[in-house]
């Protein structure tokens, strides 16, 4: 454009363009997956089958869900850029510094299982060790008891499961417990679709908030910040409260949360 109009200075130039004009420039945004018309349409149909579900059994239908999902948990999760702002004025001297900083390489991973009413489960498993179609097996059958305690009645009812579409959930072993032990009506998952899965929009993303910036030395420590979140976060989106115990055997450490 300046060297469109070499009589005008590039001053001029740029308040007609930015003042008058209404002009500015932008960056792109960037996103994790470009998602395809056919990934839309399948989002889309996910989305009102949930809807129609709901008009039809109102909020009988929300009663039934139960929802969760696996997550890493990193023994030293940094603070993000936005958690380290400070309140500066004008006159002071100089912005502050943050080093960047990589999460630690120990880590654990830990399901975790919630209903309308607060959280059912929280299973840890061991150390070294990562979430396959028979873990997810078995703690699906720790869920059921869980269930059994926690929820008398509600096993009477079909359940509405909503997980992602990991492998160890699609699978064809697990299916066939959701069908045959739990009587599931399990909702299609779309690919790259990690809003719809309530356990990484809500839970997941305000456990690690709370837990960035703290250092933990040992695996028993990490799990009791995590339940101690999970019992005292106030999280809105669930009634949750109470006491838990805590059980283990030779494949994972569970955690059954009471009300």
């Amino acid at each position: 454009m300046y060297e469109q109009c070499p009589e005008v200075s590039r001053t001029v130039v740029y308040e007609i363009v930015t003042k008058h004009l209404q002009y500015r420039k932008i960056c792109t945004r960037w996103v994790p997956r470009m998602l395809t018309d056919a990934h839309k349409a399948t989002r889309m149909g996910a989305a009102l089958m949930f809807l129609e579900r709901y008009e039809r059994d109102g909020n009988t239908f929300l009663d039934q869900i139960v929802t969760g999902d696996e997550t890493w948990i990193s023994h030293n999760t940094p603070t993000s850029k936005r958690r380290s702002m400070e309140w500066h004025h004008a006159q002071s001297p100089k912005r502050p510094r943050k080093f960047k900083q990589t999460a630690s390489a120990r880590k654990l991973m830990a399901s975790v299982f919630c209903d309308g009413q607060g959280v059912l489960l929280v299973d840890f498993m061991t150390r070294n060790t990562t979430i396959n179609v028979d873990a997810y097996c078995t703690t699906r059958q720790r869920l059921r008891q869980a269930m059994q305690n926690r929820r008398r009645g509600k096993l009477s009812h079909d359940i509405a499961l909503i997980h992602d579409n990991a492998r160890s959930h699609t699978a064809r072993q697990t299916q066939t417990l959701l069908h045959d032990a739990f009587h599931c009506d399990t909702f299609d998952h779309p690919p790259y679709s990690p809003g719809l899965a309530p356990s990484d929009f809500y839970l997941f993303s305000k456990m690690k908030k709370h837990l960035a910036g703290k250092r933990f030395t040992d695996y028993e420590d990490l799990q009791h910040a995590v339940m101690d979140w999970l019992k005292f976060g106030h999280l809105d989106d669930y009634q949750y409260g109470g006491d838990y115990t805590r059980g283990s055997n030779a494949n994972s450490e569970t955690t059954t949360v009471y009300d």
